[in-house]
């Protein structure tokens, strides 16, 4: 009899944690009165907080701890990137599950088109024990998920106008460039200079993926500059004019 892949195991094993979790928020982080109107929602964002806050420290430490998988990140690897890897699966396997189950699709369609991509590739990458440094790499992303993340509690909670959703919104603004965007287009650059040490399948799996991926983020990062810093910029002469 064949043992299961451990990757399998974590990756169920971080699927049933989060939605553990999920669960239990209400209690650990009741919804404040300006949020109760939709309180699955305040739940989601702060299960993706964690996922986020969680994640992208690991992929930091990972490169850290073992500097050596940066030079090669199609083979080498450890078990503890390994399982980093696995546990992000489990939570966007949830993710897509709770928007499914709690939202319509025609209002979550681009989160469950990216979470689906973002499986794919990661569970190809877990599977064939290979490809872990990139998919490491790919979530750095998360660093500036958890400004992201934070910045949608903030307005949740009705705190848009504070000092701290200020401050969080340049830091976002700033981990975006760095750990987003730039992440991004490193990774597409990666891509192509190692076009040929990749098999067809995967290299044309990856590229779909990486194009996808800089479309939304392009589009998002418009949405974010035009929320909090386009829109406030408008509003001060029409507040002087008062």
């Amino acid at each position: 009899m064949e043992s299961v892949d451990p990757g399998v195991l974590v990756t169920a094993a971080s699927f049933l944690s989060f939605r553990l979790l999920n669960g239990r928020l209400e209690s650990l982080l009741p919804a404040p009165s300006s949020a109760l109107r939709n309180p699955w929602k305040w739940r989601n964002i702060w299960t993706s907080f964690v996922h986020s806050l969680l994640t992208g420290t690991w992929a930091l430490l990972g490169f850290y701890l073992h500097p050596e998988m940066a030079e090669d990140l199609i083979s080498t690897h450890t078990r503890f990137s390994h399982c980093l890897i696995a546990v992000s699966i489990g939570y966007f396997i949830h993710d897509f599950i709770d928007m499914l189950q709690n939202q319509k699709i025609h209002q979550s369609w681009e989160l469950l088109f990216h979470h689906t991509v973002v499986i794919t590739c990661f569970g190809i990458s877990v599977l064939l024990q290979r490809y872990i440094g990139f998919a490491v790499v790919a979530l750095l992303v998360e660093i500036n998920s958890i400004f992201l993340h934070l910045r949608q509690i903030l307005l949740m909670a009705n705190l848009a106008k504070t000092t701290v959703y200020r401050l969080n919104s340049l830091l976002n603004l700033g981990t975006y460039v760095i750990f987003r965007i730039s992440t991004l287009a490193w990774m597409t650059r990666w891509l192509v200079i190692n076009r040929d040490n990749i098999p067809l399948p995967t290299y044309t799996i990856g590229s779909v993926g990486m194009a996808i991926m800089t479309a939304m983020n392009i589009v998002l990062f418009y949405r974010l500059l035009r929320s909090d810093f386009l829109k406030s910029a408008r509003d001060k002469p029409s507040e002087k004019e008062k």
